[in-house]
């Protein structure tokens, strides 16, 4: 594939795949009573935003290769190879992508008023019900930008890929990588194609999350 077309998968499959842990860990920190703990799990979800993304790369690259107890279970049990494949890479933007997504998101569910969750736990929601049906809705705003962060952190993703999925042409090249391949190269020409692309391509996913909250604003009758 295309560095574009692959940067755009392993982008996209990274959203999906910290999604489901990024909304529960977000619930968690943002709307759920102080617990014992939450201090050093909150630390352990920003870890990756500060450490440097060849750290976490080496990190992954360990805990799937066979020099570990889990990486031998999980390729040669398993039978799952994630390294040197895109969906090593997209593992890797996904971690480094989920702290973004979960501060974020924390902060859109903790602006909820936590007395329209009472009045519907009150008429008889279910914690599942009053989650989907009332909290998600009201913070959607900031649920979109959680998300589109998220994204565009995926779709940069750099050393952290390099370290999991290495740099194939066609297989794990993403378009961030191609770019550092074609300025090690002096193609300087590809480079900035590459360079545009990855700019628009940021700025398509801004703008379309943009338009569409604006327009379920307008739809609800909401200032946006």
């Amino acid at each position: 594939m295309s560095p574009l077309w692959l940067s755009l998968l392993v982008a996209s499959s990274a959203t999906l795949l910290l999604v489901p842990p990024g909304l529960w860990a977000a619930h968690l920190l943002g709307v759920r009573k102080p617990f014992p703990g939450r201090a050093l799990v909150e630390t352990l979800l920003t870890l990756p935003l500060v450490l440097p993304p060849t750290v976490v790369g080496y990190a992954l690259l360990l805990a799937l290769g066979r020099g570990t107890s889990f990486g031998r279970w999980l390729n040669d049990a398993a039978g799952v190879r994630l390294l040197f494949t895109w969906q090593g890479a997209a593992l890797a933007a996904a971690v480094m992508a989920l702290p973004l997504f979960v501060r974020t998101a924390a902060a859109a569910l903790g602006s909820v008023d936590l007395e329209l969750l009472e009045a519907a736990r009150t008429l008889g929601a279910t914690e599942r019900a009053v989650f989907f049906r009332v909290l998600v809705p009201l913070a959607y705003r900031g649920l979109l930008a959680a998300g589109t962060l998220a994204f565009a952190r995926a779709l940069g993703e750099f050393g952290a890929t390099l370290m999991v999925a290495g740099n194939i042409p066609g297989r794990t090249q993403t378009l961030p990588l191609a770019l550092y391949a074609d300025v090690q190269g002096g193609r300087d020409g590809e480079a900035r194609t590459a360079a545009l692309l990855l700019t628009a391509a940021a700025f398509a996913a801004l703008g379309l999350v943009t338009a569409y909250g604006g327009r379920v604003a307008r739809a609800r009758g909401e200032r946006y």
